[in-house]
């Protein structure tokens, strides 16, 4: 705990070298407060918002200090003693955490709602007329970074169960998020073809509740617990082989239900058995020998890989994605430097933490530059957002997309059965 071998991978104290601002300083903090040396306060709970939680700092640990898991519990005190409310915060925390995120129906008709707006032209009037100056300062910052909402989500594009043409050797459950249903759902969708042409039979509740990851992380806890219980109701872990998921940051929280229902009689043995099954579909794939595509029908191009915070920090899952970007003919897997450095998405930190998050984001996309590489990859929605939106205020022409994306174009195009 005080060696400080996580100082040189922390991105907010290599921003700022300030102890206070490393993971050590942070655990030093919550050290004092629950010794009673220290009050828990304001100036607290913005050092907790300060901080990503992309969990370099457990990478680098020699002790194995689950930050993760201290890091939570923190935040949840924080916003149990109610030293950061105000009534603006007070209300956008109900309305997203509580109301939004609780309700998948709403959540969807907001996405429609957002889809409506931008198809129709009225978001390229509202910005061509400079209607965004009428926009309260914060919200104007954010407007230009708004994600493009897809015409169909997941339920239009994956039948509830689709059974593989080949025979089926497993039978798993296909998670499909809150943002990656609205704006992913085409990922979604090459996931499943994905499962299909390695003789999975895929199982996706058309309707999905929210999985608590925005929760867990943002320090509602009774949320999150009570999410998981609809999850594990809606996919019972003993009738699947595997339960998948391809959002890391989302994939980081759901492997760890056991522990945060353990108390919970009615639950915790199915928690501690969705543990067990909970897999991200990098890792499936290669853990169950996935196939590989035939050399004629793959397109040349040259990629390079950003691994989201938490699949390689959080899920120690590093290999695997660059197994199947490899096993892609006709991809040429460039390495990134600092490939495991943050984004700067983290989950709503380029939401909450602007300035930082946008210092990150032009580091990250000044580094996917210098590979030449046409094309980066990674394996998160968050992470998605921020790249593209990073291209595009930097004026790059280079195309992000997802492993099992390359994987299923691939497979697409060597046989009309994907």
């Amino acid at each position: 705990m005080h060696c400080g071998m996580c100082l040189p991978t922390c991105p907010t104290y290599d921003l700022t070298k300030l102890e206070q601002h490393s993971p050590r300083g942070r655990i030093a903090l919550m050290r004092a407060i629950a010794d009673d040396h220290l009050e828990l306060g304001p100036a607290f709970g913005e050092e907790m918002s300060y901080c990503l939680g992309c969990l370099a700092c457990e990478t680098a640990c020699p002790a194995g200090v689950d930050y993760a898991h201290l890091f939570e519990v923190a935040r949840a005190d924080v916003e149990k003693s109610g030293v950061m409310d105000n009534p603006v915060r007070s209300s956008i925390r109900t309305a997203l955490l509580k109301i939004l995120f609780t309700h998948p129906r709403l959540l969807r008709l907001v996405g429609r709602m957002l889809w409506l707006y931008q198809a129709t032209g009225a978001q390229w009037l509202f910005r061509r007329l400079g209607l965004t100056r009428l926009l309260p300062a914060k919200l104007r910052k954010l407007e230009p970074i708004t994600p493009v909402v897809l015409p169909k989500f997941s339920h239009q594009l994956i039948r509830p169960v689709e059974k593989p043409a080949d025979g089926t050797r497993y039978r798993v459950g296909l998670l499909t998020g809150c943002v990656q249903d609205l704006v992913f759902a085409d990922i979604n969708r090459d996931t499943a073809d994905v499962l299909l042409a390695n003789g999975c039979e895929v199982v996706t509740p058309p309707v999905q509740p929210c999985c608590g990851s925005i929760h867990g992380h943002n320090g509602e806890h009774a949320v999150a617990q009570e999410m998981a219980r609809r999850m594990i109701d809606l996919f019972d872990p003993f009738a699947f082989d595997a339960i998948i998921t391809n959002a890391a940051g989302c994939g980081s929280h759901l492997k760890h239900y056991g522990r945060l229902l353990a108390d919970d009689r009615d639950y915790a043995v199915r928690a501690r058995e969705w543990d067990r099954k909970l897999k991200d579909v990098n890792e499936w794939l290669v853990e169950t020998g996935f196939r590989v595509p035939v050399s004629e029908a793959a397109e040349s191009q040259k990629v390079t890989y950003h691994e989201a915070c938490h699949l390689c920090h959080g899920q120690k899952i590093t290999r695997q994605p660059r197994e199947i970007l490899q096993a892609i003919p006709g991809v040429e897997l460039t390495e990134l430097p600092e490939s495991d450095w943050c984004c700067g998405s983290a989950g709503v930190y380029n939401i909450t933490q602007p300035e930082t998050a946008a210092i990150l984001q032009e580091r990250k996309v000044g580094k996917i530059a210098s590979t030449g590489a046409a094309v980066v990859a990674t394996c998160n929605p968050g992470c998605h957002l921020q790249l593209v939106n990073g291209m595009r205020q930097a004026g790059l022409d280079i195309r992000v997309t997802q492993p099992v994306t390359l994987l299923a174009r691939a497979y697409r195009a060597q046989s009309p059965r994907g």
